[in-house]
């Protein structure tokens, strides 16, 4: 205990460094409020989450009914999804260019699925790769486990890592994945330049849970004309991504409801949005949107009709 206290004082010095004392503070003081909460505040009144002994009953009732192993082995079967994104206001020497979507990992709590997903990236061609939050699999507690998880997936990955936080995620891991060469984006904007063309990568904060996302500041300085895509763990703040003028938002966060019916057909999705949006591809205004089924699991390690994903973005020049 006194080991992860030092641990966190030290990580949050470096925050105050990177973010601000203030922003550091607050939001640290945010998480703090909701880590043991089952009842309380936020979008659901309800946070199963939280509640640890639940899982264990769901468990074992997947147990009786004998479903729950071939569950177990449907977690592990990553499938690699390929998206186009096309668009007239993509810049030409974008034509091609291709995002590698990662979300969803709780890296700690399961480590099979981890290991099948470091053989998996080591095949894959693409230009910069992309995390949309949760990395752990708890929302509270000791996230050493997870970065260290997290460290042997960043080792199969080339180039660079941007990435935003989930609502299983502490801001204390942000110096930390930043230490593993992973760019976070906390209402953020940042450009990748190709040639003679330029896009824009912008990055809010967790919006579900701890609702401390702003839109108005990570895109503050954003040319309007300009190509840009947001990174938001989740998919729920579409509306104000559209109206904003993102061209892309890439989110996770629902698992695509992680136990379906056939069909995947989602029985719930933790998420205030049109089932639609759920998982897979969507449009909203003249907004292009995706939300990622997730490589990992939460509450139970099993999924039913809902194949976990890694999903490469090929952007592509639409004539206007």
């Amino acid at each position: 205990m006194g080991a992860q206290s030092d641990n966190d004082e030290a990580s949050l010095s470096l925050l105050e460094g990177r973010l601000g004392r203030l922003y550091a503070r607050q939001r640290l003081g945010i998480e703090r409020d909701h880590e043991a909460q089952i009842f309380g505040y936020g979008i659901n009144f309800f946070h199963p989450e939280n509640w640890y002994v639940m899982h264990s009953v769901l468990a074992a009732a997947l147990k009786l009914t004998g479903l729950y192993w071939r569950g177990r082995r449907n977690a592990g079967d990553i499938r690699v999804r390929h998206n186009v994104i096309a668009s007239s206001a993509l810049p030409p020497a974008f034509d091609g260019f291709t995002l590698l979507h990662l979300s969803d990992l709780h890296a700690d709590t399961n480590e099979p699925t981890m290991r099948r997903l470091a053989d998996m990236l080591s095949g894959l061609r693409y230009d910069v790769c992309v995390w949309t939050g949760d990395y752990r699999g708890g929302t509270a507690g000791d996230f050493r486990p997870s970065l260290h998880a997290l460290a042997r997936v960043r080792e199969h990955i080339r180039g660079d890592i941007f990435a935003v936080l989930g609502n299983h995620d502490t801001i204390l891991m942000v110096p930390h994945l930043e230490k593993l060469g992973v760019r976070m984006l906390l209402n953020e904007a940042t450009p990748i330049l190709r040639g003679e063309g330029r896009i824009h990568l912008v990055g809010i904060d967790d919006a579900h849970y701890f609702r401390v996302d702003n839109i108005e500041k990570a895109a503050a300085h954003l040319p309007p004309e300009e190509f840009s895509i947001l990174l938001s763990h989740t998919p729920e703040i579409y509306r104000q991504a559209a109206h904003a003028g993102f061209d892309v938002m890439l989110s996770g966060h629902t698992h695509g409801g992680q136990i379906c019916l056939p069909g995947s057909i989602p029985i719930t999705l933790d998420s205030a949005l049109p089932r639609y949006m759920g998982a897979g591809a969507w449009k909203y205004r003249d907004m292009l949107g995706y939300t990622s089924t997730g490589v990992g699991t939460s509450i139970v390690p099993v999924r039913f009709n809902c194949p976990p994903e890694i999903t490469l973005h090929e952007l592509r020049c639409r004539p206007g």
